[in-house]
This record gives C-alpha cells, structure tokens and sequence, in this order.
C-alpha cells in the first residue's frame, strides 16, 4: 500500500532542463517538504577498474546505473526512513567515502536521463514526467556542464556526445517518454505545465 509520500519522477535528455524543472515546480513548497534526488549519484562504483578503463566505460547507457540501490532508497523513503545517498566522483569514476543523510519528506523527486527506464522505478512513481529540448541546445549545456564541473576536456566532451550520449540518447532514453504522464517541451519555461503539476502535487497531498 503506497503511503502518503508523493514520488515524482522527472526524465529527459543530458541538459534537457530536467533540474530546472525540479526547482520550478517545488519552489513553493518548504525545504522540508521535499527531498530532490539525483540519478547520477547511483552510478555504478567503478573502482575494481584501472582508470584507464573507467573512462572508456559507456555512462550513458541503463548497464551504468544502480538501479536495486535506487529502488531500494526510494522504497524505504516511502515508508518515511532515512537513507545515505551516494556521493560519486565523475573524475576517477567511484563513489566518495561521504554520502548525504535523506530523512523523511512529503515530496520526493529523482530525476535523471533514465529516471523513467526501469519499470520497478516507474512502478514507484505517482508522477512521471518527461522533459524535451532540443538537441543543440541540450549539447551545449552538457559541454559547459561537464567542463566546468567535472574537470573534462572540450574535445573529451564532443567525442562522448558522438560516441556513446547522442547513439544511447536515441536507443534508451527518447523511447521512455511513453511511460511518461506529460511531456514538457522547453522545460521550466514552460509555465502551464509547471502550474499543472504544482497542482496536481497539492491535490495528492490534501488528500
């Protein structure tokens, strides 16, 4: 029986908006209402690799993720338990000895570009959205992203987006926008949208 935690679930492709979003639809509500929980910090622990082959892995594709943690944490905050979050290192690849507390909220959000994958996941979910951009400009952001806070190289960043973001993006993530119950084009700008999803959160939480 789902208790009275409402889990949001926001997908899209890299620098879709989809932390944007995030923080547009919950800004009325208080810090303690809401825990927001990132997908990249269920990444796989790769540290039993050489660094060299940590970085030819392909991060993009659902293999990378720790889907059964994930379910794991998102079920017990559910059931109003605390939980340690992973913290990962997306520069060697592994996750920190450090993690982040998450007690008990009313609202919990994971978002990420496979939030909406695994069907365990969705199965949690009280609302499932999907956030679409176009493509040039969600490159753009993941190069300033990546450069700026993940210590990566302009041409490391292209050949990624080439390689492995652009082909995975195509294969697993853009075919997830079925399970989704609204796609939002334009992200946080897209005020209708927002205002219907702050909506409907309340609705669910006076119930």
């Amino acid at each position: 029986m789902k208790s009275n935690v409402i889990l949001i679930g926001i997908a899209g492709g890299t620098g879709s908006g989809k932390t944007s979003i995030a923080s547009e639809i919950l800004k009325e509500f208080s810090k303690g209402e809401v825990a927001v929980l990132q997908l990249d910090s269920y990444y796989k622990n790769l540290d039993h690799m050489d660094i060299d082959d940590r970085h030819k892995q392909n991060f993009d594709h659902p293999d990378a993720m720790d889907f059964d943690l994930l379910h794991e944490h998102l079920s017990k905050l559910l059931n109003w338990e605390t939980v340690h979050i992973p913290s990962y290192d997306f520069e060697t690849h592994t996750r920190k000895e450090e993690n982040e507390t998450i007690e008990a909220h009313h609202v919990v959000v994971v978002e990420g570009i496979l939030t909406l994958w695994d069907k365990q996941l969705r199965d949690l979910m009280d609302i499932k959205l999907y956030v679409e951009t176009p493509k040039d400009i969600r490159f753009i952001r993941r190069l300033s992203r990546d450069i700026k806070e993940r210590g990566r190289t302009t041409q490391s960043v292209i050949d990624q987006y080439l390689h492995t973001v652009r082909p995975m993006h195509e294969q697993f993530v853009e075919p997830t926008k079925v399970f989704a119950d609204l796609i939002i084009p334009e992200g946080a700008h897209n005020k209708v949208a927002v205002d219907l999803i702050r909506t409907k959160i309340k609705s669910i939480l006076q119930t």
